[in-house]
């Protein structure tokens, strides 16, 4: 049954006072809590999980309750409406599902500590006190927690310590928040402080198992962060301080909890002398976007789960708006075309996907909707799409009075574009609703007929999809000026071509810049154009070409095999974008292609070639002359030529992990991962596999850390394979928050494909129970169907998730991935002779 009247429509917070006795030895919580608000109906709901409920008291007199498992919730029976103040005494467990109160596992010295820390998104603000647990319900709160305190320890929550008497802890009353957004932690913290131009506290806390110069990348992201939102929303930081608080467990990336953002440590610390490019760009994006939602997602707040993307999709976006203004140089907005743009296409495009807003209810169900192809990646596409409409100008003044209006409330999707309707003078709604609330996106299909240049709009599947005529207004950026700015009929003829072209003097292009959320299918005459002129076009362009083409051969529109001889025409490119692109659809034709055969052996040879010029002009090593393009494409070109198995290549990396065998975490962060893969793979034995799990036992360098979890899981050797999958459940070796990505690393390895599997469906309770309780569980289930793509796998696929496909919060993903790999396993088996035998022929040529 799901539960589709919300609490507050009984009970109407509007302050708690919370008061906390935590004994981290006995693993127990005490505490009351004491909620005054208004009851709209004689018998309240409040939420509770996993609690012993001791006593419900009104002005000191017991009143009755029941405990209501399936709601979450206890009934408490007031015999009467109106104004009233609830207090509940109960018990709770810390756990180690990384969710409610839990306690974070680390070593300083070889002595084991713990920090306290929290996660309450989405609904586990229950477990850890009585309230009405629901993003409308918004209250004050007032913070009193009491712990087996130890000296030098310290306590963090959203507002600042105001005294401690007999062991307790009090903290200032918060602002009017959502009860999601509650946190705290404590521990044996170390911690770096700054202030912002308008007297904002910034803090990076961490344990102390980390060196004090990891924590300065993160402490002046965040200030100037902060900074920036003050100006760019021209709305103050609401708060005293802002806190960003690494975690050694934790679950998500990172959590917006206003005043005290919690963190991954690889999202937040990193080594100043030996981070890649890439890594730093990733921890300062991560911290905007949770800086970003200290307004947009805290101080006004959806008013149910089901525009999450009012969060999410504009923090994803502001990510990318911030760091763009604080590290120019870094043009972060390729990162977004190279990450979210190509995830958000890939996800968006198979039949049964949720759309950006979609209705939820059941808690299961609340935490599945967090994909973050659609509701960030997707939804952040949707809104760049909204601030090329509208401008800067327009966007910043609707956000202002979007803020005013609704500050320390709630809003819904439709209040965000009455603001930049208002602003813009659009009516911005009207374009937008169409992509926020269908799933799916359109091909726009641009072709010559009958001398005439017609453009055409329908929705684009890869695999099989049920065409229902859906129609999107279309921002079309075109290059011709007699395209429409927006296309919002199923077709259009913009003229006569030839007198088109001969005026534009440049190939017809759609979606210059790659902003809007669709793709485009050019026909023979148009794409040719586009390829005779490549060199003309920028490198967004020319991503474009690859990105179109790749998803256009996914969704059987035309064959891979026609886009391998036009690989070797972009392989020189100095672009990163470019290069992503083209390894993209590189990698994808590993698929076609059985381990160790022939075909393997030509594919090989195909990406020495692609690579070979690339590695020569870059090397192994970073250079004082490297450009950030080339910073971020020698990782992906070293890596083309190992798999290449490019003799040279091998061999320079088998020279430098002996060059640096006795202290291999100085090895230049860009190039560790294929140093350290490459000698497991090559040089392999059991002595260098332990020494590179003791290795990742004892390394705090999170960023070394899963270069190492990347090279054991490459081994070969089946003894070894045994005991790699043996330290899947050992917690003292692999966090159950990196359990995914080692389970992936053995899962795309063929040598560990079975026996990964194996473990999966034989342990899959042990997971459930482990971290079952996240957000990040369905994730197994999507990292399986990524790797899998033969009809054996396939098979065995459904065998063991069909009998799962109504587990709440489950049904969704199992479906979609049911449909993701056999679309796959279709196109493999249809064009693999072609796609094969092109590789071949590419080969042979040269």
């Amino acid at each position: 049954m799901t539960e589709t009247k919300h609490f507050y429509q009984t009970f109407q917070p509007t302050h708690y006072q919370i008061a906390l006795d935590i004994n981290r030895g006995t693993k127990l919580i005490s505490g009351t809590s004491t909620i005054t608000g208004e009851a709209l109906e004689s018998i309240i709901s409040v939420h509770e999980k996993y609690m012993t409920i001791n006593a419900v008291t009104v002005a000191g007199t017991a009143v009755p309750f029941t405990i209501d498992e399936q709601a979450e919730g206890l009934h408490i029976d007031l015999g009467q409406t109106g104004k009233t103040t609830v207090t509940i005494d109960f018990t709770a467990p810390l756990t180690d599902s990384m969710m409610g109160i839990y306690p974070s596992y680390y070593e300083v010295n070889g002595e084991k500590k713990q920090i306290i820390g929290t996660q309450f998104e989405t609904t586990a603000a229950r477990q850890a006190f009585p309230c009405v647990d629901e993003p409308e319900a918004k209250a004050t709160f007032d913070l009193a927690i009491k712990f087996d305190e130890q000296p030098g320890e310290t306590i963090l929550s959203n507002m600042p310590e105001t005294k401690t008497e007999a062991g307790v802890h009090y903290f200032a009353t918060t602002k009017k928040m959502s009860s999601y957004l509650i946190a705290f932690a404590f521990g044996d913290l170390q911690k770096k402080v700054t202030e912002t131009k308008s007297g904002v506290k910034v803090g990076v806390f961490a344990a102390k198992a980390h060196q004090a110069n990891e924590l300065d990348f993160a402490l002046d992201i965040a200030k100037r962060s902060i900074e920036f939102y003050e100006d760019f929303y021209q709305t103050p930081y609401p708060l005293p301080h802002s806190w960003q608080l690494a975690l050694p467990d934790f679950s998500a990336g990172a959590m917006e909890n206003w005043g005290l953002v919690t963190y991954r440590e690889a999202y937040l610390l990193l080594d100043p002398d030996n981070t890649a490019l890439d890594m730093k760009q990733r921890v300062a994006t991560v911290i905007a976007h949770e800086l970003a939602h200290q307004w947009f997602g805290d101080l006004v707040t959806m008013k149910w789960w089901d525009d999450l993307w009012l969060n999410e999709s504009f923090a994803n976006m502001m990510e990318y708006v911030a760091i763009d203004a604080l590290e120019p140089d870094w043009h972060i907005w390729e990162t977004f075309q190279t990450s979210d743009a190509p995830m958000a296409l890939q996800r968006d495009a198979t039949d049964g996907v949720q759309s950006v807003h979609v209705e939820v209810e059941d808690p299961a169900e609340i935490d599945a909707i967090f994909d973050s192809a659609i509701v960030y990646a997707k939804g952040a596409r949707m809104l760049v799409m909204a601030r090329a409409l509208v401008g800067d100008q327009a966007l910043r003044q609707g956000l202002k009075a979007y803020f005013e209006a609704h500050q320390y409330g709630n809003a819904k999707g439709a209040d965000l574009w009455a603001a930049l309707s208002d602003a813009s003078g659009m009516d911005v709604g009207s374009i937008m609703n169409t992509w926020l609330e269908q799933p799916g996106y359109p091909v726009v299909t641009a072709a010559v007929k009958d001398g005439q240049l017609t453009l055409s709009q329908a929705q684009f599947f890869i695999g099989d999809g049920q065409d229902a005529q859906r129609q999107w207004k279309i921002p079309l950026n075109s290059n011709y000026e007699t395209a429409p700015a927006i296309f919002e009929t199923p077709t259009v003829t913009l003229g006569t071509y030839q007198d088109l072209r001969q005026k534009a003097g440049e190939p017809f292009q759609v979606n210059v810049g790659n902003n809007s959320h669709f793709i485009v299918k050019y026909d023979d005459t148009l794409l040719t154009d586009i390829l005779d002129h490549l060199d003309d076009l920028d490198a967004i362009a020319q991503l474009q070409v690859l990105q179109d083409l790749r998803l256009l051969a996914d969704g059987r529109q035309i064959s891979y095999a026609k886009i391998v001889p036009l690989l070797s025409r972009f392989a020189a490119s100095d672009a990163t974008v470019v290069n992503a692109a083209l390894y993209r659809i590189a990698n994808n034709l590993k698929k076609f292609v059985t381990p160790d055969s022939t075909e393997e052996k030509a594919l090989r040879a195909l990406f020495d070639q692609l690579s070979a010029q690339q590695v020569a002009r870059l090397g192994w090593t970073p250079k004082a002359t490297d450009t950030n393009d080339d910073q971020l494409t020698r990782p992906i070109v070293l890596n083309a030529a190992l798999y290449a198995q490019n003799a040279q290549a091998v061999a320079d990396a088998h020279e430098l992990f002996t060059a640096n065998a006795a202290h291999l975490g100085t090895l230049p962060a860009a190039i560790r991962v294929f140093v350290l893969r490459n000698e497991v793979q090559h040089f392999g034995n059991a002595t260098l596999f332990d020494n590179l799990l003791n290795e990742y036992r004892t390394s705090t360098d999170p960023s070394y850390k899963a270069d190492l979890s990347v090279a054991v899981t490459a081994t070969t050797d089946p003894t070894l394979i045994h005991k790699l999958i043996g330290v899947f459940e050992d917690a003292d070796t692999v966090k159950p928050q990196d359990l995914r990505s080692w389970y992936r690393g053995a899962l795309a390895n063929d040598a560990a494909q079975q026996a990964a599997w194996d473990w999966l469906r034989n342990d899959w309770q042990w997971l459930e129970d482990t971290v079952g309780g996240d957000m990040e569980f369905t994730t197994y289930i999507t990292v399986t169907a990524g790797i899998f793509h033969t009809p054996v796998r396939f098979a065995e696929f459904k065998a063991f998730f069909n009998p799962k496909i109504n587990t709440p919060g489950m049904t969704r993903e199992i479906k979609m991935d049911i449909k993701i790999i056999e679309s796959r396993v279709k196109l493999i088996e249809d064009e693999k002779a072609a796609v094969n035998a092109s590789v071949a022929q590419q080969t042979q040529s040269k």
